[in-house]
């Protein structure tokens, strides 16, 4: 299931990335677009990486990944909501931001967990 779950969300991460120098996905109400190219570049990177372990990693990799890429996101989205909006270096993240972060966080720590070796 890892493999899978870093297959579809490395795809949906580095769209949302390369779509994300656009004014495409402005509706959603994320801090991407081209103002925010630190944050789209952070998608693509983040959706390159789920490709490699979905595709070329192995399961145990991809499982690993998924877990710790989870948490991160998670903890991201949570850290969110509790503190407003977010400013990391470069980055801003507001509240679609992190409903965003907690939801792709859940399915990659799901995707984790849910893989037996």
């Amino acid at each position: 299931m890892a493999k899978t779950v870093a297959k579809i969300l490395g795809v949906v991460l580095l769209l949302v990335g390369i779509l994300g120098f656009t004014h495409i996905l402005d509706p959603l109400g994320a801090h991407i677009g081209p103002a925010y190219a630190a944050h789209n570049l952070i998608h693509v990177v983040s959706g390159v990486i789920a490709l490699y372990f979905g595709f070329a990693g192995t399961l145990g990799g991809a499982k690993t990944f998924c877990i710790i890429f989870g948490l991160v996101y998670l903890l991201l989205g949570i850290a969110g909501l509790g503190m407003g909006e977010l400013h990391i270096g470069p980055l801003m993240l507001g509240k679609a931001d992190h409903g965003i972060h907690l939801i792709v966080g859940a399915l990659f720590l799901g995707g984790g967990l849910f893989t037996k070796l």
